[in-house]
C-alpha cells in the first residue's frame, strides 16, 4: 500500500512538472506573439512618416533647383519668390521633424519590451517606463483610442524594469482590446507615500461580476479564440507580486475598467515586514 502511495506521489510531482514547463513554454509562446504584434503595428506605424519624408524629400529638392535658378539671374523684385520657396522648405522640415520623432517615440518602448529580463534590481523612472509602454500601445490604437497621461512626481523605484514594462504593455493592451470603436484610455500614475501606485482606465466593456475572481487565472480569458491567451494578467500579476506590490482593479459593465498597480519605492530586505 506505502508503495502504491509513494508511486501516485511521484506521478503527480512528475505532471506537476511537465505542467509547469508547458506553462512556461505558453508564457515565452506570449511573449513572442506579442512582440510579433507589436513589431507589425510598429511596422504599419513607420510607413506613414516614411512616406511623408521621402515625398517631403523629393519636393525640397526641386525647391532648391528653383531657388537656385532663381537666384542665378535675380533682379530685386524677384527676392519676393525666393523668400516663398524658403517658407516652403521651412514648412517641409517641420513636418519631416515630427515625423522622424513619431519613429524614434517608439524605439525606447521596443528595445525594452524585447530586452532579456535582469537578474539584478535597480532604480528606474517608473513614469518613463510608463510612457514608452504607452507609445508602443498607440501604434496599434491611434486613430481610434485616445490615449491620455497623467503622471505624477515620482521617485526612483528600485525594480525590474522590463519587467514592469511588460506589465503596463499587457494591461494596455487588454483595455484597447476591450474597447469597441471609438473610445480612451486614461493612464495615472501617483505616489502614496512608501509607494508608488499606476491606474490604467478604459471606457470598454468592462468585466462581469462572474468573471472578476477568474482575471488573474492562469488560461482564462474573455476574449474570442485567437486574440487572448489568458496568460497576460496572469504573468502580470505574478511580476508585480515578485516587486512585493499588488494589482487590483474596478469595473463596471459597459462602462469601464481601472486596473490599479502598486510597487514599493525601495524592495523589502529578508526579515522586513510590508503592507499595501
Amino acid at each position: 500500500m506505502a508503495h502504491t502511495e509513494q508511486t501516485a506521489e511521484e506521478e503527480l510531482a512528475r505532471l506537476r512538472a511537465e505542467l509547469e514547463e508547458a506553462n512556461r513554454k505558453l508564457a515565452e509562446s506570449y511573449k513572442l506573439a506579442a512582440l510579433g504584434r507589436l513589431i507589425a503595428g510598429i511596422a504599419h506605424e513607420m510607413t506613414t512618416p516614411i512616406g511623408s519624408l521621402r515625398s517631403n524629400n523629393a519636393v525640397a529638392l526641386r525647391s532648391l533647383d528653383t531657388l537656385d535658378n532663381v537666384l542665378a539671374v535675380c533682379p530685386a523684385p524677384e527676392i519676393g519668390k525666393a523668400r516663398e520657396i524658403v517658407e516652403v522648405l521651412r514648412s517641409l522640415a517641420g513636418v519631416d521633424k515630427i515625423a522622424c520623432e513619431r519613429i524614434v517615440s517608439v524605439i525606447p518602448g521596443l528595445k525594452a519590451f524585447a530586452r532579456v529580463e535582469e537578474a539584478e534590481l535597480r532604480r528606474a523612472d517608473l513614469n518613463e517606463i510608463v510612457r514608452a509602454s504607452v507609445a508602443l500601445i498607440q501604434c496599434n490604437c491611434r486613430h481610434r483610442i485616445v490615449v491620455e497621461t497623467d503622471l505624477g512626481e515620482l521617485p526612483e523605484v528600485e525594480c525590474y524594469p522590463q519587467s514592469l514594462h511588460r506589465v503596463f504593455l499587457n494591461v494596455l493592451i487588454n483595455a484597447c482590446q476591450a474597447i469597441e470603436g471609438q473610445g480612451k484610455i486614461t493612464v495615472r500614475s501617483r505616489r502614496e507615500g512608501d509607494w508608488v501606485r499606476v491606474s490604467i482606465s478604459d471606457t470598454g466593456r468592462g468585466i462581469a461580476p462572474e468573471q472578476a475572481s477568474k482575471i488573474f487565472s492562469l488560461g482564462f480569458t474573455t476574449k474570442p479564440v485567437g486574440v487572448g491567451t489568458g496568460l497576460g494578467l496572469a504573468m502580470s500579476k505574478e511580476s508585480v507580486e515578485r516587486h512585493g506590490g499588488a494589482i487590483d482593479f474596478e469595473s463596471t459593465p459597459g462602462v469601464g475598467t481601472t486596473f490599479h498597480i502598486r510597487i514599493p519605492v525601495t524592495q523589502r530586505r529578508t526579515g522586513e515586514k510590508a503592507g499595501v
